[in-house]
């Protein structure tokens, strides 16, 4: 998430103009840079209307989809405020037994669209003050959601969209993902989405990303060897092969797959020795 600390003392139309720029940036727009498209190449953005989160289910499968593939499925207020009612729906229906999230068209997700932030004032306060108490409230851990979480990363990943690689219980990725933390270009520090990179991940590819900023990216094959995501498809064969899983983990039993999910992420965040003591009741 880029931290709006500065947003107040930059008028909306430069902050629109940066916004365009380092989105164009992002998705690889200007000539020679990495991911833009071939000459007569088309971007597959879908169809751009309704709303800008879908929520379907495929099976015991529940599916989240950014859906503004226009904008690179950057998450503006309408979006945020759909993310924690669409997780506690998923989560609350017995039918489903696991929760893939991904994105529509070219991009997986780029973070906040700040452009459109920037004429909603309000929405702009609630970001900053989720962000003071340390809780965006955008994906399934942040929330608290209890079944398996598998993010599907079908094309550019950017700046608040770490969050959903950072937060995910099993990450795969198209041959087209790609990883990128622009923070930095933009004069924001990156923190919550490399920190909890980090914590899951090795560190140094972690640090070179957040502090180069929009002038490297790391590819879904040096995700796959960095242990970012743990398999890597072909792009027409990336929902496919997250419904697979998807329904791989449908196929345990559910209370023993939320006390896993607890254990793991518990020895995650407390240490070894601690975690094992309050797990011990789990078993």
């Amino acid at each position: 998430m880029i931290v709006p600390v500065a947003t107040t003392l930059i008028p909306s139309r430069t902050l629109a103009s940066l916004s365009t720029i380092l989105y164009n940036i992002i998705l690889g727009r200007f000539k020679g840079a990495p991911g833009a498209p071939a000459e007569g190449e088309e971007e597959n953005v879908g169809d751009t209307a309704g709303a800008p989160l879908l929520v379907e289910r495929h099976g015991p499968v529940g599916w989240l989809t950014f859906h503004r593939p226009e904008v690179g499925n950057a998450m503006d207020a309408a979006m945020m405020a759909a993310l924690p009612d669409a997780w506690a729906e998923l989560d609350a229906d017995p039918g489903v037994r696991a929760i893939v999230v991904t994105g529509a068209g070219r991009a997986f997700q780029t973070g906040l669209d700040m452009a459109q932030l920037s004429r909603d004032p309000e929405a702009l306060r609630e970001t900053s003050r989720r962000t003071r108490r340390g809780n965006p409230r955008l994906t399934g851990r942040q929330l608290g959601v209890a079944k398996p979480v598998v993010t599907a990363v079908n094309g550019v990943c950017a700046g608040g969209g770490l969050h959903f690689v950072a937060d995910s219980d099993i990450v795969i990725a198209s041959t087209r993902a790609s990883f990128l933390d622009p923070h930095v270009s933009v004069g924001q520090a990156s923190a919550f989405e490399a920190i909890g990179l980090a914590r899951r991940a090795s560190f140094a590819p972690v640090a070179r990303m957040a502090l180069t900023g929009a002038h490297e990216r790391v590819t879904a094959a040096q995700a796959l060897r960095l242990g970012w995501v743990s398999e890597v498809v072909a792009p027409g064969g990336l929902r496919e092969a997250a419904q697979r899983l998807g329904e791989r983990l449908a196929g345990n039993d559910p209370a023993a797959v939320a006390a896993t999910k607890r254990a793991l992420w518990r020895a995650l965040e407390t240490g070894l020795t601690r975690a094992r003591e309050e797990n011990a009741g789990e078993r």
